[in-house]
């Protein structure tokens, strides 16, 4: 890949003309996860990738954990929060797992049920205490969980085969492969503009 031309392109369509050094060091972890595991892959599920991390993590390129309070955690995800439905559906069926597996890393993964399967992945333990939990917020290991999560389908059952595939192609659909259709066009949007920066020509 050119990478010149990647960041001087994304850096004029997706960040506004200027890149932090945090963001390139991002943005590179990111691509050479892809480089070394998936090369060989479509180029449209590394920009829809790129595009999911651009939006969970507002543009830092980093993994962050989700905007909020344990007050706010407790309310949403919680089982005795004010959404026990949900918080039964992620897998929070035990007071204090609301706070305990909010959002966090480069897809902001969320609920008992997938820091359990990315505990089992990954093989090291994500679910014993709130700091074990917080180990999904190391690069590498967020990297691969956003990739592998997205390419196997781990996070709703969707992959991003199902929506690029030969010459099909559905850039608000992918959304699926992540949460629902939430800002799906603003997502295929930002998408769409990483793989136009995608380069392998080297004038």
């Amino acid at each position: 890949m050119n990478r010149k031309f990647f960041f001087d392109t994304v850096r004029l369509t997706l960040f506004d003309g200027s890149l932090r050094k945090a963001q390139v060091q991002g943005l590179t972890g990111l691509l050479d996860y892809w480089e070394q595991h998936h090369a060989a892959k479509d180029d449209r599920w590394l920009a829809y990738v790129l595009a999911t991390a651009h939006h969970e993590v507002d543009r830092k390129m980093q993994p962050i954990k989700e905007y909020g309070s344990d007050s706010y955690f407790f309310r949403m995800y919680d089982i005795d929060g004010d959404r026990p439905k949900v918080a039964k559906r992620l897998g929070n069926l035990a007071k204090g797992d609301g706070v305990k597996f909010h959002g966090r890393g480069f897809v902001q993964i969320t609920g008992r049920y997938n820091y359990a399967d990315w505990e089992n992945r990954l093989g090291t333990d994500l679910t014993s205490s709130r700091a074990k939990a917080d180990k999904v917020m190391n690069h590498s290991r967020a990297t691969e969980i956003i990739f592998e999560g997205m390419i196997l389908g781990t996070f709703t059952g969707k992959k991003l085969s199902d929506y690029f595939v030969n010459v099909k192609q559905d850039w608000e659909g992918a959304r699926k492969v992540v949460n629902g259709t939430d800002k799906q066009a603003l997502i295929a949007s930002y998408a769409k503009r990483y793989y136009a920066a995608i380069s392998y020509t080297t004038a």
